[in-house]
C-alpha cells in the first residue's frame, strides 16, 4: 500500500509518501515566513500561503518518492483540529485529487498523527502512554490499541508550547520563540529563578497561565532595579522557565505511569523536540524501567509524514472515509 499524506492545519504546507513495504519515501514541508513580522500565525495569510504552495509541495513529495499519483492507493489528509481556512485548502485539494484519480480517502486527526509519528521508525507496544505537547495542545493519552484512546487529562488554559512562545516573547525572542528558548536554555542555569510549577492535585490536567503571570511580574520588578536584566540573564531565564514547564509535564507523566502501568511511553508534538523535556523523560523512564519512544526531530513539529503513517494505519484496518467528510477546527 502507498499512502500520500497531506497536512495544512496551521502554517506548514506538507506532503509525504509512505509505503507499507519500504517505509517513508518522502517528507516535504513548505514553511511560511510571512507570520514572523506579526509575532504569530495570521489565519488569512496562512490559508493564502497554503493555496500558493500546496500543488508544488505534493508534486515534490511524489517526485522524491519516485512515484506518480497513479501509484498511490490512498490519500490521507488532516481533518482537524486546526485553523479552518488552512484545513480547507489541504482538505479540498486532497478530496479533489482522490476523486479525480479514483483513490481512497482517509481523514486524520492531527493529534492522533502526532502520537503515531512514533510508528514511523519504531513499534511501541500497547498499551502506550502518550504525553502530547504542542503549541495548541497538552494532553496525556492512554492508547490501548490502534485508535483506541482515552484522554486522561489536558491543559485547562494555555498549552505548553503556547507558554514557551509567549514567555519567549517577553524575553525578547522572535516568533516562534520555543525553539530559540530551548537553545538558550541549554547554556543557562535552571535554578536561577524558581518559577511556580502547577500541580492541580487529583487530576492529570495542566495549567500554564499562572506561570506566564509569574514571569511577567518577575521581569517587571527586576527591570525596575536593572533595565538590562533580561539581556544580561536571558540564558538563565530561559532555563528557569523551561525547568518549570517540563517539571510540570514530567510530574503528571510519572503519576500516570504509576497508575496505568503502560508497556511503552511516547512523547509527541512539537514540544517533544525540547531538549530538557527529552532528557527528563529519558531519566524518568529509565528509573521506571519502561521503554521510551521519541520521534525524530523532523517528525515532532507539524509534518505530513505523521499524516501518511496514520493514514496507512487507518487504511490497514479499513477505516476509510467518504467524500462527504468535512474538516473541523475542533476535533
Amino acid at each position: 500500500m502507498i499512502v500520500l499524506g497531506i497536512e495544512s492545519s496551521c502554517d506548514e504546507t506538507a506532503a509525504a509518501v509512505y509505503s507499507s513495504e519500504k517505509g517513508l519515501l518522502s517528507n516535504i514541508i513548505a514553511s511560511q515566513s510571512v507570520h514572523e513580522q506579526f509575532g504569530g500565525v495570521v489565519p488569512e495569510l496562512a490559508s493564502r500561503a497554503h493555496q500558493q504552495s500546496i500543488w508544488q509541495t505534493v508534486e515534490q513529495s511524489l517526485k522524491e518518492a519516485d512515484c506518480s499519483i497513479e501509484d498511490v492507493d490512498t490519500v490521507a489528509v488532516t481533518q482537524g483540529p486546526g485553523l479552518l481556512g488552512s484545513l480547507l485548502v489541504g482538505f479540498s485539494f486532497a478530496k479533489g485529487l482522490a476523486l479525480s484519480h479514483n483513490k481512497k480517502l482517509v481523514g486524520v486527526n492531527h493529534m492522533d498523527a502526532h502520537i503515531y509519528a512514533n510508528w514511523i521508525d519504531n513499534q511501541p507496544q500497547f498499551p502506550v502512554l502518550s504525553l502530547t505537547v504542542s503549541g495548541g495542545h497538552t494532553q496525556i493519552m492512554l492508547v490501548r490499541d490502534y485508535f483506541d484512546h482515552e484522554l486522561l487529562g489536558q491543559t485547562r488554559d494555555d498549552a505548553s508550547g503556547e507558554a514557551f512562545d509567549k514567555i519567549g516573547n517577553m524575553l525578547g525572542l522572535d516568533y516562534p520563540a520555543g525553539p530559540k528558548m530551548d537553545k538558550q536554555a541549554q547554556q543557562g542555569n535552571p535554578k536561577f529563578v524558581q518559577f511556580p510549577v502547577s500541580h492541580l492535585p487529583g487530576t492529570y490536567e495542566f495549567s500554564f497561565s499562572g506561570l506566564k503571570t509569574a514571569v511577567l511580574y518577575h521581569l517587571r520588578d527586576q527591570k525596575e532595579i536593572n533595565p538590562n536584566y533580561v539581556e544580561e540573564n536571558r540564558d538563565d531565564l530561559c532555563a528557569s522557565v523551561s525547568e518549570a514547564i517540563t517539571k510540570a509535564l514530567i510530574k503528571k507523566l510519572d503519576l500516570a505511569i504509576k497508575e496505568f502501568r503502560p508497556t511503552s511511553v511516547v512523547l509527541a508534538g512539537g514540544v517533544s523536540a525540547n531538549s530538557m523535556l527529552r532528557e527528563k523523560a529519558t531519566q524518568l523512564c529509565k528509573k521506571r524501567r519502561i521503554p521510551l519512544y521519541i520521534p525524530h526531530i523532523s517528525y515532532c513539529t507539524d509534518n505530513a509524514a505523521m499524516i501518511a503513517i496514520t493514514g496507512y494505519l487507518k487504511a490497514k484496518q479499513g477505516l476509510y472515509d467518504g467524500f462527504e467528510m468535512k474538516p473541523f477546527a475542533r476535533l
